[in-house]
């Protein structure tokens, strides 16, 4: 395995001693297709803006649990988990625990988390259960990643309302544009009843196949219907990629060598650039 030191990109986003910096930032990592690169986009790009010297947080939302098994949580370190945290029964400092990746952090994920959505729809505050747990975040938290179930339901709606931003990844295929107009129908409705503050960071392009004619073409439709919106960076398809979490590691200290690991350092190094143009305007 390679020094994962290899992996931080270049940064000259990182502020100058005595500066101040624009974080925390909460990013929810939304689609309410599966299969789409969410958990792979929220552990990666967390280990790759961890390898650069920030803080990191993963919450894992998802009753799946793949974010926490993908950084090497297994089912007995869950004992305090998200679910908790939605329902006040532990704070977000008590659940948060190291991952042995410095800088990067996580809220794991339970199988409580499976029937949250029904306990939810009577909860007071039910929408706002994970923004109200993050104020305040502990100290030194630069970014927080939180890793959305494939659905718009209310743990989804948590993490966008919580949000400060969405980044949307979007797998290279025939019918990438059709859900996605439902997600951004849904943080519109979002933004004007409950977090008016929040915005689309940006579309991530995954699973791009240079090999396909077909990722090509939908690459080029997306860009052409969402412009800037749409990160340079494309995740592409990637053997290595795949088989990381069964080993219990981000692909970055997997093989940091291989084009997956390659394009998460090369996208960590375009969201701090974006960050840095959006806390000037």
């Amino acid at each position: 395995m390679s020094d994962t030191n290899a992996a931080a990109p270049p940064d000259p986003t990182r502020p100058a001693a005595g500066a101040s910096a624009p974080l925390p930032r909460i990013l929810a990592v939304a689609n309410q297709k599966g299969g789409v690169g969410k958990t792979t986009t929220a552990i990666n790009l967390g280990t790759a803006l961890a390898a650069t010297g920030r803080q990191v947080l993963i919450i894992d939302l998802d009753p799946q649990g793949n974010a926490s098994t993908g950084v090497g949580c297994g089912q007995a370190d869950r004992a305090r988990s998200s679910y908790h945290v939605l329902f006040g029964e532990h704070s977000l400092g008590e659940t948060m625990r190291p991952t042995g990746i410095p800088g990067l952090s996580l809220v794991p994920s339970s199988v409580d988390l499976s029937g949250a959505e029904i306990e939810l729809v009577e909860a007071a505050g039910r929408e706002a259960r994970l923004r109200d747990a993050l104020r305040p975040l502990p100290d030194g938290i630069d970014y927080v990643f939180v890793d959305c179930p494939p659905s718009l339901g209310l743990l989804t709606l948590n993490a966008l309302v919580a949000a400060d931003a969405v980044l949307v990844p979007l797998q290279c295929e025939f019918y990438a544009l059709e859900g996605l107009s439902q997600l951004l129908k849904t943080i519109d409705r979002v933004r004007r009843g409950f977090n008016p503050r929040l915005e689309i960071h940006g579309v991530l392009l995954t699973m791009f196949d240079r090999r396909n004619n077909l990722s090509d073409m939908v690459a080029q439709d997306v860009r052409g219907h969402l412009g800037q919106t749409v990160y340079e960076t494309m995740i592409p398809r990637n053997v290595r990629v795949s088989e990381a979490p069964s080993h219990g590691k981000p692909v970055l200290l997997y093989d940091v060598n291989c084009t997956g690991s390659q394009a998460y350092v090369k996208l960590a190094g375009e969201l701090l650039k974006r960050d840095k143009r959006l806390s000037a305007a």
